[in-house]
């Protein structure tokens, strides 16, 4: 275009060309969209671990260990073992070293709901650091050893002398039934009706709250604690299989053997889980 005095007129386009920093028409918005959809897939993939305990039926339990008490929300389908890790993990006393009891020694096999578990229940926990149970099962494993060598050396138990005197009185009248070929836990009443060395009645009380053997007599109640049993032993009674004469040995000598007579064959084994533990047979 040309101006009055004929000189050019020059028009100055201006570069409309976005710059680097700014999105082209219609680009804002499909990022927008591609990163939420990429936030959106981020966010569905991390996961806290709990959604097969989320998905299940669960119990409130209150967990009792040397004086504390820890709240433990856990699966009902759960096993003990599942149990004991969970317990592991509330006060890092491993598995292996624990005691765990509700209404006798919790077994591992078995579910929550099997052993009938309910919600809000105690469960009671025994167990010490490794370095206490080495301290004091060294001269328990030491004892064990030198009564299983002694008892290859010597006849039967219950022909000796001194047990066949209590054993020749026969069985007691108001002893427990046994029940031969099954293993059961520990009842929640006292095993009574059984004769002691003396040929008295005896009865044993497992105070697992306070990890205790009471040893009940006409006379008196003896309270002694599970830690300070160095040994267990028992043997069949011959022509009455279905029934235990059974030691527990209170110091370290054959002498220190408080003897117990007539123990039904089905609880033989969960009185020697419970007082030994099972860390005793690894």
């Amino acid at each position: 275009m040309a101006t009055q005095d004929g000189s050019a007129d020059v028009i100055m386009e201006s570069d409309t060309r976005p710059t680097d920093d700014e999105p082209l028409e219609g680009e804002s918005e499909n990022t927008s969209k591609t990163d939420l959809t990429n936030a959106t897939t981020q966010d569905c993939s991390i996961s806290n671990g709990d959604e097969a305990d989320e998905q299940q039926e669960m119990v409130d339990l209150k967990i009792i260990w040397n004086k504390n008490k820890y709240d433990l929300k856990i699966g009902i389908d759960s096993t003990g073992a599942k149990l004991k890790e969970k317990i592991h993990s509330l006060t890092g006393l491993p598995p292996s070293m624990q005691k765990v009891m509700y209404k006798g020694l919790l077994p591992e096999d078995k579910t929550l709901r099997e052993i009938k578990v309910t919600n809000g229940a105690k469960i009671m926990v025994v167990g010490s650091t490794m370095n206490d149970v080495l301290a004091v099962n060294t001269p328990k494993e030491v004892v064990q050893q030198e009564v299983k060598a002694e008892e290859n050396k010597k006849e039967p138990l219950c022909r000796q002398k001194q047990h066949r005197k209590v054993l020749d009185k026969g069985k007691p009248e108001d002893i427990m039934p046994a029940v031969k070929g099954t293993k059961e836990r520990l009842p929640t009443v006292p095993l009574s009706g059984m004769f002691n060395k003396s040929g008295g009645k005896v009865r044993l009380t497992f105070k697992l709250e306070q990890d205790q053997l009471w040893i009940g007599t006409k006379e008196r109640t003896e309270k002694v604690p599970m830690g300070s049993i160095k040994n267990v032993l028992s043997e069949p009674i011959e022509g009455h299989e279905d029934y235990h004469m059974m030691a527990f040995q209170l110091g370290p000598t054959e002498a220190s053997q408080y003897w117990v007579y007539w123990v039904p064959v089905q609880f033989v084994d969960a009185i020697k889980d419970t007082v030994l533990g099972k860390w005793q047979y690894f």
